[in-house]
């Protein structure tokens, strides 16, 4: 067929942050394009992820603030009874808002939308809620969705998604995990005023990150009194007298009013038909992908979290723009997956970019750099936050392979330090540039005293 003959030059399955991006800048430039989505416009991260995890990870820090306020003179500023029910209808709002955006920026851009679900006919054609679509090329744009573990009375516990519906704040949570989902939860909770206690089977929380950032968030997770529960793996739930229990796989019981599952997301791919076009899906439902982000047919892409390959709504969204970029607009090219910053929003914040210093080890000697102190907004509180800031240096060329944050501010801090990583910057660079004083952010360019040497 001609492409004419099609009814899109593209078609996209998914109207998340990745989907939307390429479907605007593909028809921008000049591709006909279609787009379905079948829950939310765009996706897990404006509606039940990013956006309205941070605005109550916001509303928990104002209190923290107004507690600490009489150190500064402030008088009549503790915090006093949150409402909660005042907090949902803001983040409602804004989160309605923002999910209209995204239908408005596509019909701005000339893009088909479809509220419905796609799925696949044969190679070129899709049912979009019970109607039939050609396409000369297809972007599977899915995402992925948060999972229970597979262990008796799972059904009585929550997942993220369920933050967002409830209508009143549990008063004892019992947080499952100990990623980046888990502790971001356990902290916006814990700063509403909610009892937590944090189970997580691994010594440490924030699995994969540099170990001297993981031993800070325990510090910091104690801190904010999360009581954790290191090593212990969730092994059954039980409805109990007091609320839900869980019982870890070494005996231990919590229980809570309410017990909140953060241990996995599996990629979109159930119920797309991918058989009908030899598409077989990987570990956990992936969608196997080569650089280009082509599938095993060249015409079907897919990009994001349904690829399972770095699972960040920035990640998507780069893709996307690239994958318009090389189809349509002349410029080929491939979004990299190298040196992309990172931000856990707990209290405080942490933020990395680049290598941890287990990963660059493996590679080469290396000089590391490393500081631990109160920041100047917290030396005079009555519970005091750590901030501690590292560099991962390569010792034969001085070129800084990571930096790694936990600190108020760190997200902020580390979008700009990522410029200068992925730029190649040196220590030298680092030690050239002229601090801003006071602030923590100078601490990275002032580092002159090596803390040690691996390999």
């Amino acid at each position: 067929m001609s492409a004419s003959a099609y009814d899109f030059d593209l078609f996209v399955i998914g109207g998340g942050s990745g989907g939307v991006r390429c479907a605007r800048i593909a028809a921008g430039h000049g591709a006909r394009v279609g787009v379905a989505e079948e829950r939310f416009w765009g996706g897990t991260c404006v509606n039940v992820g990013c956006v309205p995890k941070k605005i109550m990870v916001q509303a928990g820090e104002y209190g923290l603030w107004a507690n600490e306020a009489a150190a500064f003179g402030w008088s009549d500023m503790v915090a006093g009874k949150h409402h909660w029910n005042v907090l949902v209808d803001a983040r409602d709002a804004e989160v309605a808002r923002l999910s209209a955006i995204y239908g408005r920026l596509l019909g701005n851009a000339g893009v088909t939308s479809f509220d419905a679900r796609a799925t696949f006919i044969d190679a070129h054609t899709l049912d979009v809620g019970g109607q039939r679509v050609t396409a000369e090329r297809i972007l599977i744009a899915t995402g992925g969705h948060a999972v229970k573990p597979e262990i008796p009375g799972a059904e009585l516990g929550m997942i993220s998604d369920d933050l967002f519906t409830l209508k009143a704040m549990p008063k004892h949570v019992a947080v499952v995990g100990g990623g980046y989902i888990a502790l971001e939860f356990a902290s916006l909770l814990r700063a509403l005023g909610a009892e937590v206690d944090l189970v997580y089977r691994q010594p440490l929380p924030l699995r994969g990150f540099d170990q001297d950032i993981r031993e800070a968030m325990r510090d910091a997770l104690d801190n904010l009194g999360i009581r954790q529960h290191a090593g212990h793996e969730a092994a059954r739930l039980e409805q109990v007298a007091g609320g839900v229990q869980v019982t870890t796989t070494v005996g231990e019981t919590v229980t809570a009013d309410a017990v909140m599952f953060a241990t996995g997301r599996e990629p979109n791919t159930k119920g797309l038909n991918l058989e009908a076009v030899d598409i077989v899906p990987g570990r956990f439902g992936a969608i196997p992908v080569d650089g280009t982000q082509s599938t095993r047919q060249p015409h079907i892409f897919a990009i994001g979290d349904v690829t399972d390959q770095l699972n960040l709504t920035p990640v998507a969204t780069a893709q996307g723009h690239a994958l318009a970029d090389t189809l349509f607009g002349g410029k080929p090219r491939i979004a990299s997956l190298a040196n992309v910053p990172t931000a856990v929003f707990t209290i405080p914040p942490a933020a990395t970019v680049g290598l941890t210093e287990e990963e660059a080890m493996l590679q080469e000697p290396l000089d590391i750099y490393l500081t631990r102190f109160t920041p100047m907004r917290h030396t005079i509180s009555k519970r005091p936050r750590k901030t501690v800031m590292k560099l991962v240096v390569a010792r034969a060329s001085q070129k800084i392979l990571g930096a790694h944050m936990i600190g108020d501010d760190a997200a902020e801090m580390m979008q700009g330090i990522a410029i200068a990583i992925v730029a190649g910057a040196t220590k030298q660079d680092f030690d050239a540039t002229v601090g801003i004083h006071p602030t923590a952010a100078e601490e990275f360019v002032t580092l002159r005293s090596m803390t040690r040497q691996v390999g």
